[in-house]
């Protein structure tokens, strides 16, 4: 080789040594490998489930609001229906196709005909497998409305509440206006519900009106039984001590008093406790007389 060539690559190597170079490191491409491929798996099974569109969105089955959802179109259907005095049962099938609901999917079918509509406190099941609204009260005009009442009021169960008879009875608001004298109404104060009673005749009373109007003037709201009894106690009256729930007085138990034991003599010849014996001179003596 020629001798300058052979400098010339001497010269070149030491000027490559003494200037500092950086070293650039391989990239591994296995982990990026590994992401693509998750993220490819992940997307081909996005891909894979069935899509959410305006066409198949009632017949898929998995959420579980959609389910009551149904369920609850078809309690408020057949609550109307009961309120608008039709009273025959109706198959699945019918009650879904009044409720406009026959898109829905088997799954949901079978659930609401095995399980919801069975179990439902709302609906109530025939014996041919027909489905009818089940009420609070089985009413259906003013006659048993009326009887109900008096039952309520005979037996002392109280009265009855507003919204259950416009639930039970159809054509209510007719019923309620013809029966206006036999009803009283009632505002629970807790709720502001109304409560229907009874207005038995028989027990009216007339009342002094100065004494109506000294009942309304009294306010006792504030009080509580206690300050109206230690009120009542310095007026001088005492009438109201025998009223009210008394409370059960709990029987005091006696103490058992432990009897010392009597230890019993031995009864061995008691029919001989009145003779002496003497062995001396072999004599027996009973009652002053002795006997040899």
């Amino acid at each position: 080789m020629d001798p300058a060539l052979l400098r010339e690559r001497e010269a070149f190597k030491k000027k490559a040594l003494a200037t500092p170079s950086i070293e650039k490191k391989k990239r591994d491409d296995s982990q990026f490998k590994d992401e693509s491929k998750k993220k490819s798996k992940s997307s081909s099974s996005v891909s894979t489930q069935p899509k959410l569109d305006a066409t198949n969105y009632k017949t898929m089955t998995g959420s579980s609001s959609y389910r009551f959802g149904v369920l609850a179109r078809i309690v408020r259907h057949m609550r109307a229906r009961h309120q608008d005095g039709d009273d025959h049962p109706l198959t699945l099938d019918e009650v879904l196709d009044e409720t406009n609901q026959l898109d829905v999917g088997n799954k949901v079918k079978q659930w609401l005909q095995t399980e919801a509509l069975q179990s439902n406190p709302k609906i109530e099941c025939t014996q041919d497998g027909k489905y009818i609204f089940k009420p609070v009260y089985k009413i259906k005009d003013k006659k048993s409305l009326l009887r109900l009442l008096k039952q309520h009021d005979l037996k002392g169960l109280g009265g009855i509440l507003l919204e259950d008879v416009q639930e039970s009875l159809p054509h209510c608001e007719r019923a309620l206006k013809h029966l206006a004298q036999e009803i009283l109404y009632i505002t629970r104060p807790t709720d502001k519900k109304k409560i229907l009673f009874y207005n038995d005749k028989t027990a009216t009373l007339d009342v002094d009106e100065e004494f109506v109007k000294l009942w309304r003037a009294t306010a006792v709201d504030a009080m509580d039984d206690a300050k109206i009894e230690e009120y009542l106690e310095k007026q001088g009256i005492k009438s109201m001590q025998d009223h009210g729930p008394r409370k059960p007085i709990v029987p005091k138990r006696k103490k058992t008093t432990q009897k010392r034991r009597q230890f019993k003599k031995p009864r061995d010849n008691e029919h001989l406790a009145d003779v002496l014996e003497t062995y001396e001179d072999n004599t027996l003596t009973q009652k002053g007389v002795s006997i040899k």
